[in-house]
């Protein structure tokens, strides 16, 4: 049996989900499109291939086995989209959470079926119907878990709002010793530039004590401002518009002094080292088209 045990982002990492690429399927069409990114890539005629896409899992895949993770991957569904793991399920503490996901995405689940059943079925939870979540927007730091949601009247109207209210209030009842901080997300249907999909994509702690963080993906700036009270100013690095779009906060932490990261983020990378971070660097610029990157193509089962 699998001892669930997450209880942040960069505890040393033992037992992962990675997505895979194989047998993607298709471009798919403009109708199709979950976000602003693939929408961009598709219309733009250079959304990313699968072949390439392959190349760049494996990548990640090799830096899981140096440092001699247990990677577990989803079985195979034909012309089926399961990069992102991140999206179908996620575990705090020790308990694994199905999430509701967009209908037409309920097959990723039974992909990793194989993988629940090595779990306690007393640890695996299904929110109700009406509870929304994801797991791109459940970020846990010990004591706290921090969800990114989207309060705005017109929740319904957006593809791009993953996680609701009572999706942060479930959560808030299944952990009530743990102190649960909602973040309300700046979402776009048509500007990648401006849509926080998740809360991965405009914030991530890293290490024991810092973070990467975009201020302008919070639309009430008293969101940003408890971060950077909890985290210190000094410990957050600041990434721009541009290096939010390119996913610059989406990177993943094999243990507290390990990240895996774009090869192309120059600045943040920089950044890490100078931190006393060893940084590995691996290619991933064709996935980040469909606005998910490193930690979207995650699901950890157990850390230290």
């Amino acid at each position: 049996m699998l001892q669930l045990n997450v209880k942040n982002e960069s505890s040393r990492l033992r037992a992962v989900v990675l997505g895979s690429a194989i047998n993607n399927g298709p471009s798919p069409t403009i109708e199709e499109a979950y976000d602003p990114k693939s929408l961009e890539h598709i219309l733009a005629g250079t959304y990313p291939l699968e072949e390439n896409m392959i190349i760049e899992m494996e990548a990640f895949n090799k830096v899981f086995q140096k440092y001699d993770v247990q990677v577990f991957r989803p079985e195979m569904i034909e012309n089926y989209n399961q990069i992102f793991t991140r999206d179908i399920g996620f575990v705090i503490d020790d308990t694994f959470i199905k999430a509701n996901i967009l209908p037409d995405r309920e097959r990723e689940l039974d992909a990793i079926q194989y993988v629940l059943d090595q779990i306690n079925p007393a640890k695996i939870v299904r929110p109700p119907e009406e509870v929304h979540i994801e797991g791109g927007d459940v970020m846990l730091w010990n004591d706290y878990i921090f969800i990114g949601t989207y309060k705005g009247s017109d929740y319904k109207d957006y593809i791009t709002a993953r996680t609701n209210m009572q999706g942060v209030e479930y959560i808030r009842n299944l952990f009530p010793n743990k102190i649960v901080k909602e973040f309300d997300l700046v979402k776009s249907k048509l500007e990648a530039r401006d849509n926080a999909l998740h809360l991965d994509c405009c914030f991530q702690p890293v290490g024991t004590n810092k973070g990467i963080i975009y201020k302008s993906g919070f639309r009430e700036e008293a969101d940003y401002v408890y971060l950077v009270q909890l985290f210190g100013k000094e410990n957050l690095f600041h990434i721009t518009r541009d290096e939010m779009y390119n996913m610059n906060s989406n990177v993943f932490s094999i243990d507290t002094n390990v990240v895996v990261s774009e090869k192309n983020f120059t600045r943040l990378n920089n950044w890490l080292r100078d931190q006393g971070f060893t940084v590995e660097e691996i290619p991933y610029a064709e996935i980040a088209k469909q606005e998910g990157l490193l930690r979207c193509s995650t699901l950890p089962l157990i850390r230290d």
